[in-house]
């Protein structure tokens, strides 16, 4: 991947897509192409192969997807498969046609089996039902990492992919109907110290162990790969993550310091707490000679400023 060289970031104006493009900026790659989605309707075959065919890109991030919390894949699974597996397999199979040199495809731990072993290493995949809540996402996911496998072993072709652990950062999406974890929280906290509420109530224990990586890092990340490695070199595909784990509990202190909320934490514990642990195994990656460089705090307070300057009042 050449500083000139013809790059397609696809889902640029999404939370992962949008750390790409400006990653991308910021090192200096000055030919970069996006299309919103109204623009470029990625479930559309012919659209897709057009764009291809008139733009060639020589280099092609993959973060374009339709996604969302629990509810959000309960509510439309059939939506979250179909959308996934046709924006996936179009991108995919233009590049392979129009003669890509190198794309990355991004997933999410979600492709682990419900019950696999902690932390979740690479072999794991498809060794174990998925989790339910959001099995059609996962099951797209797990189409795509081997659609770009049976291309390069049929075709030759240069494609790799990547599953990032839960991201956080600038651009996320604060609903608190579909929104993931801290987002969430953040919001809920932010609001609390606002009408000065006594207290929060969190869902669940608070016991459950998360892992959360800055979305500056992940795109850090997957334009290293980009620019140093072959598909070959990462096997069908390689975890992005920290490597870190910490409680809900201790993710909600943490955001009360960075916001300010001098409240207290109640845990409504008639809700179910989900997955207990969900860590992923970067071994892999620092064989690759990469880790994460953002501090967490630093990471909510960053997330904390955009999310005051962007989202509150809308």
């Amino acid at each position: 991947m050449e500083k000139k060289s013809n790059i397609y970031v696809a889902g640029h104006r999404g939370l992962v897509g949008s750390a790409i493009l400006r990653k991308l900026h910021t090192d200096g790659y000055t030919n970069l192409l996006t299309r919103t989605s109204s623009e470029l309707d990625l479930r559309s075959q012919q659209e897709v192969n057009d764009f291809f065919k008139k733009e060639l890109p020589e280099v092609v991030f993959l973060a374009a997807a339709k996604v969302g919390g629990i509810l959000a894949n309960a509510t439309y699974p059939g939506d979250f498969l179909y959308d996934n597996l046709m924006i996936q397999s179009n991108v995919i199979d233009a590049a392979r046609r129009y003669g890509v040199q190198k794309l990355l495809f991004l997933g999410s731990t979600c492709i682990y089996p419900k019950l696999a072993p902690q932390p979740l290493k690479e072999s794991y995949l498809l060794t174990g039902e998925l989790e339910p809540t959001n099995e059609p996402y996962a099951l797209a996911k797990i189409a795509g990492i081997k659609l770009c496998a049976a291309y390069n072993k049929q075709y030759g072709t240069n494609f790799m992919s990547v599953m990032p652990t839960n991201l956080y950062g600038p651009n996320d999406n604060f609903d608190l109907q579909t929104s993931h974890v801290l987002p969430a929280l953040m919001r809920k906290i932010h609001k609390a110290k606002v009408q000065e509420e006594p207290t929060v109530t969190i869902l669940g224990t608070g016991s459950p162990l998360r892992e959360f990586l800055h979305i500056d890092d992940l795109a850090a990340a997957c334009v290293y790969l980009m620019s140093r490695y072959e598909a070959e070199d990462l096997g069908e595909f390689v975890n992005i993550g920290t490597g870190l784990e910490i409680t809900i509990k201790a993710l909600a202190e943490k955001l009360c310091e960075v916001v300010g909320y001098e409240g207290e934490l109640v845990f409504d514990t008639t809700k179910p707490d989900g997955t207990p642990r969900k860590l992923t195994d970067v071994s892999k990656l620092a064989s690759l000679g990469w880790r994460y460089g953002i501090d967490f705090e630093d990471g909510l307070r960053d997330t904390y400023a955009w999310y005051v300057k962007n989202e509150v009042g809308k």
